[in-house]
């Protein structure tokens, strides 16, 4: 038996791998070129999986579109947006600036390429496919849900004024993130996500009492 059969037989006893393999290559071909530009013998080819192995996993390309919209919710909610409100004894204002941070972060770790994955398939489906509208959609309401509750707890405690109107300013700010890695993505230049952080930043110090 040869090497590389050895390891298509291993693939296809170990379930898990030959399925996170399929999910890996699928989740890089749709990050780069999109939901419906991604062919299913692209997926096959990249992941080096045959298509039995894959209909064994997969019911069909939407199936598999599914699985990997909650893969990449998943790491968004655990990986960027829980780190930074872990702490119920935190300060509000600097768990929302360090989940700030840690998307700049995650923009220069891919060199500007790719942009948000959610947003990518937002802009891409959501007008021509309802279900995953729908599971998008979910998402984004528990992003701005996070930073709603952060900045009522912020006006609780007295870190920005009775003029900040939590439910319009995390919907600006969702939107205002989204639109820097959008500008990020088209100019590969870091630089300007950082100035757009910045600016989100200074935006936030704005609701902040004047000593």
């Amino acid at each position: 038996m040869t090497t590389k059969t050895a390891t298509a037989g291993s693939r296809a006893r170990d379930g898990r791998t030959t399925r996170e393999a399929i999910l890996a290559a699928a989740t890089r071909l749709i990050h780069v070129h999109g939901y419906n530009q991604t062919a299913l013998d692209d997926v096959l080819r990249e992941s080096g999986v045959g298509k039995g192995n894959f209909y064994y996993h997969f019911k069909s390309k939407e199936d598999l579109g599914y699985a990997i919209l909650d893969q990449v919710v998943a790491s968004f909610l655990e990986r960027t947006l829980a780190p930074c409100f872990s702490d119920p004894a935190g300060r509000p204002l600097a768990q929302i600036r360090c989940f700030l941070d840690r998307v700049l972060e995650t923009q220069r770790e891919r060199n500007c390429v790719g942009g948000c994955p959610l947003g990518n398939l937002a802009a891409e489906l959501s007008d021509v496919h309802e279900g995953f509208r729908t599971r998008l959609a979910q998402v984004f309401a528990a992003w701005r849900e996070r930073l709603t509750e952060a900045l009522r707890e912020a006006r609780r405690r007295g870190e920005v004024g009775d003029d900040c109107r939590p439910e319009a300013v995390a919907d600006f700010l969702v939107a205002s993130l989204e639109g820097a890695i959008l500008l990020t993505k088209v100019t590969k230049d870091i630089a300007v996500m950082e100035q757009c952080v910045g600016e989100i930043k200074r935006y936030l110090s704005l609701y902040e009492p004047r000593t």
